[in-house]
């Protein structure tokens, strides 16, 4: 697609009054699974699901899928019910290449009743934190609509606004491991910022909705959200949150004031937790939780499922003072807060119990301003990974590339990958 039709298609919708927002309907394909697919052409009516607005917990989530679901036409339910299979819950990507590599319902193709529906699963599945959950999530679909409006653009400004200083390494002192991994392959439109070529796209309208398998108070579904920079995979059993993992979060740029004065910097929470956690350490404990390896990437992206390093490396907690102890599950809570309060309070419990048997370290620098900066902690259930590189978009600025996963719990536990 030429670079003005390109243009063209991004402004035919914006979402929520944010510029450089586009999306056509985008129908489920590339093997993603209907639960309950057609056997006819003929279209169907809408079915209809029982929505209870005096639920609470995790029911309430099941109520708000439904209602979501009653806005839809019949085409637009098949297209976000689907199976619950290995295939559909593992297809998330950090990548902006809209429904090709993930399933389910664009946002920009939905009216602005069915879009009100949506956020609300989203408010009531994900926690009340500021900067975290569903505040977290709002804001990282806005900063897409940021590098929409930026990469549209002739060539690249600096970055909106920003309110930290993040410095990119020189390019001729970066690490060839630190090379950004959500720039598409090839050279970017002439003139161009790069992240607009091969069928990449940013902005509010790529975002997808699914619901793996039907959502129920007695069986086992998953709510699967996501776009360039987010994937939320919360896994429901028995009316019950069985798992709130792989959750991916990255940001672009990551800081920047909107035309009405509000300053948004959507992973401040979780960079000075991390700041908070290795600024405690003595020189010694820094030595120990060096790790010798240059990361250019998070490990347990898109497509790493499993793959766990065998021997956990590092510093080991247990090691730690008691303060900086409660620094690591200070660190820990803003990835464990996007799932909702009452989970969320239950994982970190869980986590605190095993933080003696948790290890802590990094790689570059440890002021998370420069490409290449990495830490990890890993425990026998937690694994968090923060890593810096340099920026797609705004190249002389740093973006980050974060995971949270569960070593027992991601997708719900319904899965092996050994």
């Amino acid at each position: 697609m030429s670079r003005e039709r390109t243009s063209r298609a991004r402004h035919r919708r914006t979402w929520r009054g944010v510029a450089g927002v586009a999306a056509g309907v985008v129908l489920v394909g590339g093997g993603f699974a209907a639960a309950n697919a057609a056997t006819t052409t003929e279209k169907k009516s809408a079915a209809h699901f029982a929505v209870d607005k005096k639920a609470t917990g995790t029911a309430a989530v099941v109520s708000a899928a439904n209602a979501f679901l009653n806005t839809l036409d019949s085409d637009q339910q098949a297209s976000t019910v689907l199976e619950f299979s290995q295939a559909n819950a593992t297809a998330w990507s950090n990548l902006p290449c809209a429904g090709t590599c993930r399933p389910g319902i664009d946002f920009g193709s939905l009216s602005d009743e069915q879009l009100a529906a949506a956020e609300h699963v989203l408010k009531v599945a994900l926690g009340t934190g500021k900067d975290t959950g569903y505040d977290h999530v709002m804001q990282t679909i806005l900063a897409d609509d940021v590098l929409a409006s930026a990469e549209s653009t002739s060539s690249a400004a600096p970055a909106p606004s920003a309110t930290v200083t993040d410095t990119a390494t020189d390019a001729a002192t970066a690490t060839a491991t630190a090379t950004p991994t959500d720039a598409p392959t090839g050279a970017p439109p002439s003139g161009g910022t790069g992240g607009g070529a091969g069928g990449f796209a940013y902005g509010s309208g790529y975002y997808y909705m699914a619901f793996l398998g039907t959502p129920s108070k007695t069986g086992t579904w998953q709510l699967h959200f996501g776009g360039h920079h987010l994937a939320v995979n919360i896994t429901f059993k028995n009316g019950k949150v069985a798992g709130a993992s792989p959750f991916f979060s990255g940001i672009e740029p990551t800081s920047w004031t909107a035309d009405d004065g509000t300053t948004y910097e959507p992973m401040a929470e979780f960079r000075n937790g991390m700041l908070a956690l290795t600024g405690s350490l003595t020189t010694e404990q820094l030595a120990a939780a060096k790790l010798s390896e240059s990361f250019g990437d998070v490990l347990l992206g898109p497509g790493s499922d499993g793959e766990f390093p065998a021997t956990k490396e590092g510093l080991k907690v247990s090691e730690l003072s008691p303060k900086q102890q409660k620094l690591v599950l200070a660190a820990i809570h803003p990835w464990v807060a996007d799932v909702d309060d009452a989970t969320a309070k239950q994982l970190m419990k869980t986590y605190a119990k095993e933080l003696k048997d948790t290890y802590i370290s990094y790689s570059g620098g440890t002021g998370l301003d420069t490409n290449g900066d990495y830490v990890r902690i890993d425990g026998p259930g937690v694994w968090v990974e923060f890593i810096c590189q340099t920026g797609v978009v705004y190249r002389d600025k740093i973006h980050y590339h974060t995971v949270y996963r569960d070593h027992t719990r991601d997708y719900g536990s319904e899965f092996s990958f050994s």
